[in-house]
């Protein structure tokens, strides 16, 4: 039964007990049952939400609503982004957190940087659809001197066996470091474009998902959403 679905308390008790309808009818006739201590009436509709009592003693207990939880972790090398925890350096027992999370997307193991974390379900999926629409940004460093042709031909786009990559802001911050802002997520994709033009890639840090900065979250550490970080990323996935 949908916890959030209200059915016929005497239908709702007689699956719940030793009880039948009828026999719940009757209890009702006789104002001995409570629903949130409220004597009911015949027809009366209930949920898992309801705390139901018979003569004052508790049958059922509501359920408790599970807290969505909305981390933002600053991810270091070597980690593996994935629920798995029979993977070594599994981002689940590396961050401990008391109740069960499920990355938003990936990160590569040799990268670091910005990753959500979640138990909302419906977050996880609005994200994940709408992923390719999203822009990521990252920081890279390479082995060697960043020329204006990189530049140029890797903002607007390459092939990557067979799959055109979308143009993309690409900005020289140095002889060695570039920012990048992707909206595809292409699995390892700076890295494949960086080595089609004969660069490798030393690091690469994620900074911004969307809207949400990773600001000064020091690496290995985590921290929830502000309410102003939520309310913006549920208005940039309605």
């Amino acid at each position: 039964m949908n916890k959030n679905l209200s059915v016929r308390i005497n239908k709702f008790l007689s699956e719940k007990g030793p009880y039948s309808r009828r026999g719940v009818d009757k209890l009702i006739e006789e104002k001995r049952i409570t629903v949130n201590d409220k004597v009911v009436k015949l027809g009366t509709k209930v949920s898992f939400n309801d705390k139901i009592k018979i003569d004052g003693e508790l049958v059922f207990k509501p359920k408790k609503k599970r807290k969505n939880i909305y981390l933002l972790f600053n991810k270091p090398i070597g980690i593996e982004c994935t629920t798995n925890q029979e993977v070594n350096n599994n981002i689940i027992d590396f961050i401990g957190y008391p109740s069960r999370l499920f990355p938003v997307g990936r990160l590569d193991k040799d990268s670091e940087g910005l990753i959500f974390l979640t138990n909302d379900g419906d977050i996880v999926n609005k994200v994940l659809r709408s992923e390719r629409n999203n822009e990521k940004e990252y920081i890279v460093k390479v082995n060697k001197k960043i020329t204006k042709e990189f530049i140029n031909k890797m903002s607007r786009g390459v092939k990557i066996k067979n799959i055109q990559t979308k143009p993309c802001e690409i900005k020289k911050i140095n002889n060695y470091t570039f920012e990048i802002i992707l909206t595809q997520g292409l699995n390892r994709q700076i890295r494949k474009m960086c080595a089609l033009f004969e660069y490798k890639v030393k690091s690469l840090v994620r900074t911004r998902i969307m809207d949400i900065k990773l600001g000064n979250l020091k690496v290995g550490k985590y921290r929830k959403f502000t309410f102003e970080e939520l309310k913006k990323i549920n208005t940039d996935l309605s």
